[in-house]
C-alpha cells in the first residue's frame, strides 16, 4: 500500500481549531467534498455513525475516522494536523490532534481493512508523529505522510 494512492495532496490541512468532534467531522465533510467530490452530509453521517458503534480515537493523540459510501469506487483520506488538540474520547483519554479520515467504498473488504493497518502503523511511528506535529505547511505534512519512511513505520 502507497500513501500516495490514499492521499490527494490537497485532502491535507493544518487546521487552527475544531471545537469539537461534530464540527471536526463537518470539516473532514467539506474537505472530502472539496477534493473528492463527495456528498458532505454522507461523509458526516457515515463518520457519526461508525463513531456511535466506539471511539476512532486511538491514542496518543491520534485519531483515525472511518466510514464506508456507496459513492466511492476507491480508499480515500483525508489528513488533518489540529493546532489545538481536540477532546476526541479516545481510548487513552488524551486530546487528538493528528487526525487521519478514511472512507472505503461500501463493498471493499480487504481493501479498507488494510488501508486502516497502513494507517494506523504509520501514526504509530513516533518518528513520524514527531516530524508532523512541528509542521503546519500542508506540503510539508503530504511530504512527511508520503515519504519512504511510512512504509517502514512500525
Amino acid at each position: 500500500m502507497d500513501m500516495t494512492t490514499l492521499l490527494n495532496p490537497k485532502a491535507v490541512r493544518f487546521i487552527a481549531s475544531a471545537t469539537s468532534k461534530k464540527r471536526l467531522f463537518q470539516t473532514i465533510g467539506e474537505a472530502a467534498r472539496t477534493v473528492y467530490g463527495l456528498e458532505t452530509e454522507s461523509v458526516i453521517g457515515a463518520l457519526q455513525e461508525r463513531e456511535s458503534l466506539g471511539p476512532t480515537g486511538v491514542g496518543h493523540g491520534v485519531a483515525v475516522p472511518h466510514a464506508r459510501l456507496d459513492e466511492i469506487d476507491r480508499v480515500l483520506g483525508v489528513f488533518f494536523r489540529l493546532d489545538k488538540p481536540l477532546d476526541y474520547g479516545s481510548v487513552d483519554k488524551a486530546p487528538v490532534d493528528l487526525v487521519f479520515a478514511l472512507f472505503a467504498p461500501r463493498d471493499a473488504g480487504v481493501e479498507h481493512l488494510k488501508a486502516l493497518a497502513f494507517i494506523s502503523r504509520t501514526l504509530r511511528n513516533p518518528r513520524i508523529c514527531e516530524k508532523l506535529r512541528a509542521n503546519d505547511d500542508p506540503t510539508k505534512l503530504y511530504a512527511i505522510l508520503s515519504s519512504g519512511e511510512v512504509t517502514k513505520a512500525a
